[in-house]
């Protein structure tokens, strides 16, 4: 699959990690996450909630398909929460396959509030990565071993492109997409903690000495158009 708008190798928006793959380069899997939502943009946790893309959300993921353009992959795949499909048609994927496993991280009775309103309502200093969602009359949510299975099903699925020789890109969400990052270099969930990750911004796992890397993090192509 070939992004529709492409630009030429050396133009200034395709910068240097995304340019064409030289031949015989190892894989990558390019991580997507969403625009700002009116949620992100309160620091709201938004799990299972479906809500749309801001103006300034659209116009992050439209930045983030300028420099995209031209590349290729042989999978493409969204979790299908409007805000990430919507992102994924911005950037020129409108036919992506959705996955219920790219969702966000389900927040039980969590959903809708801020970390401040949680540790208020649930606990002094609650932290999802180290205590994760208690479970409450008002909802489950997930744990960590719950993310865990998910990853790995995303995992396993990635790497039948990927032993082709074909790079696979995923637009998912901020928390799921940290928890999958330290799924793939082997590390606990609770490691996403450190991988802090910006709305629109661009990932890249990949492979170094036959060992899982992080080989980019948190690009905002969207914040690099405003330093112009």
């Amino acid at each position: 699959m070939t992004h529709p708008a492409a630009l030429p190798p050396d133009h200034p928006d395709a910068g240097e990690t995304f340019k064409h793959a030289a031949r015989g380069t190892a894989p990558q899997v390019v991580l997507v996450r969403h625009g700002e939502t009116e949620w992100s943009l309160d620091g709201r946790h938004t799990g299972r909630t479906d809500i749309p893309l801001t103006a300034r959300g659209e116009e992050q993921a439209a930045a983030v398909g300028r420099v995209l353009a031209g590349r290729r992959f042989g999978l493409v795949l969204s979790s299908p929460r409007r805000r990430a499909v919507d992102t994924a048609a911005i950037v020129g994927y409108p036919d992506a396959e959705t996955d219920a496993d790219l969702v966000e991280w389900d927040y039980g009775a969590y959903e809708g509030l801020t970390s401040p309103q949680i540790s208020e309502a649930y606990g002094d200093d609650w932290n999802l990565w180290r205590d994760g969602v208690q479970p409450t009359p008002e909802g489950v949510g997930e744990q960590a071993a719950d993310l865990l299975r998910r990853n790995q099903a995303i995992i396993r699925r990635a790497h039948l492109t990927l032993n082709r020789g074909e790079d696979v890109l995923l637009f998912s969400h901020g928390h799921y997409l940290r928890t999958l990052a330290a799924t793939w270099i082997g590390a606990p969930i609770s490691t996403g903690e450190y991988l802090v990750l910006d709305t629109a911004a661009l990932c890249v796992l990949g492979f170094e000495h036959g060992n899982q890397v992080l080989r980019q993090w948190n690009r905002s192509p969207w914040q690099e158009q405003q330093q112009r």
